[in-house]
């Protein structure tokens, strides 16, 4: 039914969002597909799994907190996060 696709690796734990939002999406009674890392060069990972029934989900992957509020120089971000 749904596919959801990330740049992330693909870990099957509560710590991990994409495998929250897919548990929670089963459990609602959805099939679910997820595509970890995919070749973005080719369209072979994103045709693996076929057609969803309803849609894609497309994450980016994660971000960490510090990362995000702090530069490498340890300087707060203002527009490039």
């Amino acid at each position: 039914d749904i596919i959801l696709v990330t740049g992330d690796a693909y870990v099957d734990h509560p710590s991990f969002g994409m495998a929250i939002c897919g548990r929670m999406l089963e459990a609602q009674g959805f099939r679910v597909g997820i595509i970890a890392q995919p070749d973005w060069s080719s369209k072979d990972d994103f045709m693996r799994l076929g057609k969803p029934n309803l849609f894609f989900g497309v994450t980016a992957g994660n971000m960490d907190s510090m990362i995000n509020r702090y530069t490498a120089d340890r300087r707060l971000r203002h527009d490039d996060a």
